[in-house]
């Protein structure tokens, strides 16, 4: 059943969860309040979705398998993002392979996806372009012709609109059926249109490095890690783990790890009875011994103290568990 919807975030956890086709941790690099619109739109097999977020953010995170999906920038005059340490300009695509992803970006920025059933991706590009589609193992950009980059904005757009002031056009299979089928098409003659760019191989090393050391902090969750030990666990001098680091979270090593703790600490403390629990047990159990200096960067962060948000009224606390999406129409779609 095809459905327009827009949805709007005031907590990025509930926002990462509603996030179709991909499983992502998002964390706001900079003190503020977050705001974030997310539009999602289902046709018969294309899926959509436009993003505008308020602050400056990094994601990490897979694609899901059994789609393929693409992304790009909605709005011509905004900075370029960095995707996978390649830098994604208005005029270009980036199709997602099965690697990890990392993406970063400034605040307000306007992005948009599309993804298909792979199979039916390689069926119909067969048919469109007449010859075979390779569905990517690895993240790569495309630079299309300006007009045709134009003209699949457009569309992205008219289809967002829609889903924002008449979603019951979506009950009408004919509409449905014209949207997609122009959509699709746009967005093949786009993957079409030049020879990709892949990244370098410098670039991949550093990509596989920056994945083994998220690897490790997964792992290592409760207690305080030190840059020798983490270099000696993940196989890179702290050289070339620091050049990897800034190339693709735009931080050193342990400025991403004390961030990436701290979003997870407010996670636990939006989610936990105060009755059951504490400030001081949550911190430590993510590795945070030192509370004192522990409080004031959380407030410097999140503009309140740690028992502020751990005494929120259940109203306000975050509704979503981590990687379910709140959406089960797409998953049933």
């Amino acid at each position: 059943m095809a459905f327009g919807r827009v949805l709007n975030f005031t907590d990025p956890f509930p926002y990462q969860a509603a996030i179709q086709a991909a499983d992502l941790e998002m964390y706001p690099t900079k003190k503020g309040e977050f705001r974030a619109e997310l539009t999602q739109v289902a046709l018969n097999q294309l899926w959509m979705q436009r993003f505008h977020e308020d602050l400056p953010r990094i994601y990490t995170g897979t694609i899901r398998p059994g789609r393929t999906v693409v992304g790009f920038l909605t709005d011509e005059d905004q900075p370029a993002m960095r995707h996978c340490s390649m830098d994604l300009s208005t005029n270009d695509v980036v199709v997602c392979g099965g690697d990890a992803m990392h993406q970063r970006g400034e605040g307000g920025a306007k992005m948009g996806s599309m993804s298909l059933p792979t199979d039916n991706l390689l069926a119909s590009y067969r048919a469109l372009i007449g010859r075979d589609f390779v569905a990517p193992t690895t993240t790569y950009l495309t630079r299309p012709d300006g007009a045709l980059m134009s003209r699949l904005r457009e569309l992205h757009k008219t289809a967002g609109q829609i889903a924002k002031t008449a979603p019951n056009l979506f009950d009408l299979p004919e509409v449905v059926r014209s949207l997609e089928e122009r959509l699709t098409h746009v967005m093949l003659r786009c993957l079409a249109e030049n020879a990709p760019s892949h990244a370098s191989a410098g670039i991949r090393r550093h990509d596989a490095i920056v994945g083994r050391f998220e690897e490790f902090l997964e792992a290592n969750p409760d207690r305080p890690l030190y840059l020798t030990e983490i270099c000696t666990a993940i196989g890179a001098a702290e050289r070339t783990l620091r050049a990897a680091c800034e190339e693709h979270l735009g931080m050193g090593p342990i400025r991403y790890l004390s961030l990436r703790r701290m979003h997870l600490v407010r996670r636990a403390l939006l989610r936990t009875d105060p009755s059951t629990s504490s400030v001081t047990r949550i911190a430590t159990d993510h590795g945070f011994w030192e509370l004192g200096r522990f409080s004031v960067a959380y407030r410097a962060l999140f503009g309140e103290s740690p028992s502020d948000s751990l005494k929120r009224p259940a109203d306000d606390r975050f509704a979503f568990p981590p990687g379910q999406s709140t959406l089960a129409g797409f998953a049933d779609h």
